[in-house]
């Protein structure tokens, strides 16, 4: 049993004196005074954005000027204000400039919030605009560009990072006629040659749009006029949260770090650095002083996922689970994994100062030798508690507060719900990407807690990744998190020397450390069994995923706009032609779009099969057509598509309206076959471009100083049993990066051989528009 050994390290710490007792009060009291400064401070710029303070001085100053100063001009807006001011209770007897600096300050406040809500409507009435986004940038239109110059005006300077959500405009619903059109459209390929059930599908649609669909829709364009979102909460509950299939795979997601090059080969230096920015990188989040994004330096995104990226646990239900955030208060430390072994590390010190990188090394330092001494001790149940994690979620939910409700084990679990993240810190080496990629969404032994908003995973050999929980934000928040770290590593700002060792800090010494705390579990005999019954199941998932990861040489976006077509699309098309060649037919096929310039908004589906890809797909099959021909037909294809994605971003795309719709019927008890027809039908083909430098400071990845250093993004598992998932990133100029995914125990389906007519399908397409 665990506790028979003294398996908690409680370190010799000497009785505090009562000059310390005090200095630790007064330090926390300080510290307190602190955050309630920011919050306070955050609170009142944002309800004053896109105004300022500075605005209400200013208009307070020109009333006081304009009461005090007897002109012709200015005479009837002086006669107004000195009525206002005999309506006042001020005491008689003042000043006369005392007077009219109160009556100022009086009618200049009501201004002040006048203005405030005024700019703040016609700033979200003017980002309700969605023309600039099927304009190119290059070729606006001059009503656009004026928009783009009301947009700057109104707008405040300098917003943070919460400032812009109340300028939001609210995610519209779209037409219920559109959108059933537009699900015919998309449905064409697959049913069209099936008379029968297209016609069924057809006549589906329209006794849908003449019956239930009309009241379905009032109720949920009632619901869009009071709630911030019409469909995100409940994507989160019924899609992520009440889904009760394993994490791994089906909902987790990982993403790598750097293909051909690492900053240090020491992993505790290397990690230790990381850690360090992360933690930066919160406490900017924390202080608010993060830069929002803005698409084209104007248009800003709703950045509320950003408030649960870190210190967030997804806690298991029996039918729903439910996320748990813990605030800075009492999330300070980050749970470390060692073979197995469990420790809480401390990023903070007594005084409350972060940690610098070379005293995270140190603690990680400790933690790998005391682990490295107490693991040949343990069971490989009691290493290998996590793998309970990944399996399916009512089980596990039933097996957490049947073992880890009371006790130990409550403790250690509360430690690890309370971390800001988890690091696991392992033993071997992963040469390839694709081996890299395995370890990091599920083939690991157990190692990683899914639960935990992300974990870090740091290899011997200096490299790096992350798992990441999908339930509270999507992937390019997380991608924001890393890239602040990976860009601070290419531009040299990480104080690594030649030797890959960290530069020592001479403030260390002022530093007072708290030594990590190894953690235990007390694990009984049913508890045993349950753990090895997860492993199993953990590991009879992990055999299954067949994952592939290489990267596209031939040419990057820079080709590919040469053809005059998005890169996107033109990724899109490929992938529609490459699964032709491997299944010898069309794949319904999703590729995931953000819909963030709408305040909460999340992600929409872009339905990248249609009758234009079709045409070119065969077209290009056909030797006996002319290449110019079946240039025409891709250039039509990829256009289709990138309305289509504009669409998507623009709030009128397909999928969450068809979504909502079906979670009022369900709860208003209509059995609508017709929607859940339409929402069942299996993405065979599941895809998503990654986010590529969403910070405006990140260098030039297409300078070739910057080359080796760029990270090949992340990857998901697929969607449907016999389909693909398919995620890419275009870094630049001059490559692209596939991640591949499929199930082994699918026959027709098989990553390596997919990706092997991908590569082949780019060079044939190279070859499309090379000259005879």
């Amino acid at each position: 049993m665990a506790e028979a050994r003294c398996a908690v390290h409680e370190p010799s710490v000497p009785h505090a004196s009562e000059e310390e007792y005090q200095r630790n009060i007064y330090n926390e009291w300080r510290r307190s005074l602190v955050r309630r400064f920011y919050r306070t401070r955050n609170l009142l710029y944002n309800g004053m954005w896109p105004t300022s303070i500075w605005n209400l001085a200013a208009m307070v100053l020109i009333l006081t000027v304009t009461m005090v100063t007897d002109t012709q001009l200015m005479k009837p807006v002086n006669e107004r204000l000195w009525k206002v001011q005999h309506m006042l209770y001020i005491p008689k007897g003042l000043p006369l400039v005392v007077n009219a600096v109160i009556t100022s300050c009086v009618v200049g406040f009501w201004f002040f919030l006048i203005k405030i809500y005024v700019r703040r409507y016609l700033l979200r009435g003017l980002l309700s605009y969605r023309g600039w986004m099927y304009e190119q940038p290059k070729t606006q239109s001059f009503s656009t560009l004026m928009w783009g110059i009301l947009v700057k005006l109104i707008s405040g300077y300098s917003p943070k990072l919460y400032s812009c959500q109340s300028s939001l405009a609210r995610m519209p619903v779209p037409a219920l006629r559109d959108t059933l059109s537009k699900l015919l459209d998309s449905l064409e390929p697959l049913y069209g040659e099936d008379i029968g059930k297209w016609n069924k599908l057809k006549q589906d649609a329209a006794d849908f749009e003449r019956g239930y669909g009309p009241k379905l829709q009032r109720i949920l364009v009632l619901k869009s006029w009071w709630c911030n979102n019409y469909v995100t909460d409940w994507w989160e509950k019924y899609v992520y949260l009440s889904s009760r299939g394993p994490l791994p795979i089906n909902s987790n997601y990982y993403i790598l770090d750097q293909e051909h090059w690492t900053p240090s080969p020491i992993q505790t230096a290397r990690i230790s650095s990381t850690v360090y920015n992360l933690l930066k990188f919160k406490q900017l989040r924390d202080r608010e002083t993060l830069k929002p994004l803005l698409i084209r330096n104007t248009i800003p995104v709703c950045m509320a996922q950003y408030e649960k990226m870190f210190s967030t646990t997804r806690i298991p239900g029996e039918e729903c689970d439910t996320l748990l955030t813990h605030n800075s208060t009492v999330s300070k430390h980050i749970a470390v994994f060692r073979k197995g072994v469990l420790y809480r590390c401390e990023m903070y010190d007594k005084n409350g100062r972060l940690l610098t990188p070379t005293l995270i090394q140190k603690q990680l330092d400790w933690i790998i030798n005391d682990a490295d001494k107490h693991a040949d001790s343990y069971s490989r149940e009691e290493k290998t508690v996590a793998s309970l994690t990944g399996q399916e979620r009512a089980k596990w939910c039933k097996i957490r507060d049947r073992h880890f409700s009371e006790g130990v084990n409550r403790d250690t679990m509360d430690m690890i719900e309370k971390a800001m993240f988890c690091l696991t810190l392992e033993t071997e080496i992963y040469e390839t990407m694709s081996e890299r990629g395995q370890y990091l969404l599920c083939k690991n032994d157990g190692k990683l807690w899914y639960d935990k908003c992300f974990n870090l995973v740091s290899f011997p050999d200096g490299r790096m990744g992350c798992n990441s929980e999908h339930s509270y934000a999507d992937a390019p928040i997380i991608a924001h998190l890393l890239e602040y770290n990976y860009t601070a590593e290419a531009l040299g700002q990480c104080g690594f020397q030649k030797d890959g060792s960290l530069t020592p800090d001479p403030e260390d010494s002022q530093y007072i450390l708290s030594l990590p705390t190894r953690h235990i579990w007390e694990i009984t005999p049913d508890l045993r069994t349950a753990i090895l019954e997860a492993g199993k199941f953990c590991q009879m998932n992990a055999d299954d995923l067949d994952l592939c990861l290489r990267e596209l040489t031939v040419y990057g976006k820079g080709f590919m706009k040469s053809c005059k077509v998005s890169p996107d699309a033109f990724i899109q098309m490929a992938l529609q032609l490459t699964y032709y060649k491997n299944a010898g037919k069309f794949a319904l096929t999703y590729e995931s779009s953000m819909t963030r310039l709408y305040l909460q908004g999340r992600t929409e589906t872009v339905r990248s099969l249609s009758n234009d890809s079709v045409a070119f797909v065969k077209a290009f099959l056909d030797k006996s057509v002319p290449k110019a021909t079946t240039i025409n037909l891709l250039r039509r294809a990829c256009n289709r598509h990138q309305d289509a994605y504009r669409d998507a971003m623009s709030g009128q795309g397909i999928d969450r309206h068809l979504f909502a719709l079906y979670v009022i019927s369900k709860g208003m008890g209509y059995d609508c076959e017709f929607l859940k027809e339409a929402l069942t039908i299996p993405w065979t083909l599941s895809t998503s471009q990654q986010p590529q430098q969403q910070i405006a400071t990140s260098p030039d990845c297409n300078l070739p100083q910057y080359r080796h250093a760029l990270c090949p993004g992340g990857g998901f598992g697929p969607v449907s049993d016999d389909g693909y998932g398919v995620s890419y990133m275009i870094p630049g100029d001059h490559k692209v990066f596939f991640h591949v995914s499929s199930k082994r125990s699918t026959p027709g389906t098989d990553s390596v051989k997919f990706m092997d007519q991908l590569f082949e399908t780019f060079v044939e397409l190279k070859e499309l528009f090379s000259k005879d």
